[in-house]
């Protein structure tokens, strides 16, 4: 029994289809061309050929035309046009340039690409430059005054300087049990909650958490990494006062190292970390005893690349934190777990940055920089 299908296209399917056949897209040019040619090769006239295919008689005799002059391959594929010329020149794209990196008008935060080109026409003779003639000229110069980046620049002086050649001088130097060399910070987290019950995973399905949550507090993490062995260890505590912080050298000395003669820590300039905080903790016998056995090495101010307790603390957090925690023992029990597998795992840091590289990378910006020649001598 022959049915018959009778195809009647609404008025958006039609717009769909004439947008694959007519929108440029070259796979679709390439199918068209190659219907011209089959339909050819079984001597069908231009006309016939036009019509079955969709196109114009012209295209049907430019893809005969270059079958026979250039060969298969060149008949298939669709010759480039040559396009419009660019409506900005090379001096009206410099002058887009200076205006993107410019400070926006009064009133606003930053330029967008409809300020630029409204402030592009009242500089140039143009009447009217387009929003997308912005956008490219700013793509191809890999501009986006519309964003920013938040950084910390530094003051290099010579307290600067001379912390950060003493604390990388720590990093390269042989190890030592007797003179271990450990980075300690501190961090907070948030103890987050759900506030309903979270839908597991299942095949085809992604987990689910509801984007209510309940904010249980914070807790603050104190870590120890040791810069020569594979070792690291994160207290939680409730805050970070300068008792807790003269805790957690005592438990360094008495637990941690108790063989070591002198534990040479480094740590930033948090006004909690000092030696008075032991004397703040402890009665002096103790804290003089325990001043004896810790040398502390500051970094210079905002230098925290310096510290490798600060790479640790990311591995922390993309490892184990970057979920909720709601309550501290859960916290604690989390960290453990991560610190002996990570500890077992033999996982350190290795630190290949020495003085001689510094004083060649960071020349420009010692206040006092050695000549070239004595740089390559020390090299």
């Amino acid at each position: 029994m022959n049915v018959h299908y009778k195809v009647e296209l609404g008025n958006e399917e039609r717009e769909v289809l004439r947008e694959l056949i007519y929108g440029g897209n070259w796979r679709a040019g390439k199918v068209k061309r190659a219907l011209i040619l089959l339909l050819a090769d079984q001597g069908q006239s231009h006309e016939d050929i036009a019509r079955a295919v969709d196109v114009g008689t012209s295209t049907v005799f430019r893809t005969k035309r270059d079958f026979v002059e250039k060969g298969f391959a060149q008949a298939l594929e669709h010759a480039p046009r040559p396009g419009a010329q660019r409506k900005l020149s090379d001096k009206e794209e410099l002058l887009l340039v200076a205006t993107a990196c410019s400070d926006p008008p009064t009133g606003r935060a930053r330029w967008t690409i409809e300020l630029l080109a409204d402030q592009m026409v009242r500089l140039t003779h143009h009447e009217h430059i387009g929003d997308e003639t912005i956008r490219r000229r700013l793509h191809d110069k890999q501009l986006k005054p519309w964003q920013h980046k938040m950084w910390c620049i530094p003051k290099v002086d010579g307290d600067f300087v001379a912390r950060m050649e003493d604390v990388v001088d720590l990093y390269t130097q042989p190890a030592s049990p007797e003179h271990p060399v450990v980075c300690f910070d501190e961090s907070p987290t948030q103890l987050i909650g759900e506030a309903r019950i979270a839908v597991p995973a299942a095949p085809g399905i992604l987990a689910r958490i509801d984007y209510e949550y309940r904010r249980n507090g914070t807790a603050n993490l104190f870590a120890f990494v040791d810069v020569h062995r594979p070792w690291r260890h994160i207290k939680v505590t409730d805050r970070r006062t300068n008792v807790d912080f003269a805790h957690c050298m005592k438990q360094l000395c008495d637990e941690h190292y108790p063989d070591a003669e002198k534990i040479r820590v480094v740590l930033d300039n948090l006004s909690t970390h000092t030696v008075g905080a032991l004397y703040d903790a402890f009665p002096a016998p103790e804290a003089r005893r325990l001043a004896q056995r810790l040398e502390f090495h500051y970094t210079p101010k905002h230098a925290s690349w310096l510290n490798l307790v600060e790479i640790e603390l990311g591995v922390l957090r993309r490892q184990c934190l970057d979920r909720r925690i709601a309550d501290r023992p859960t916290l604690e029990r989390e960290i453990a777990a991560w610190e002996q597998q990570r500890n077992a795992s033999g996982a350190r840091i290795t630190w290949l940055f020495d003085i001689d590289k510094a004083r060649q990378k960071l020349a420009r910006s010692y206040p006092n920089p050695a000549p070239p020649a004595l740089l390559q001598q020390a090299a």
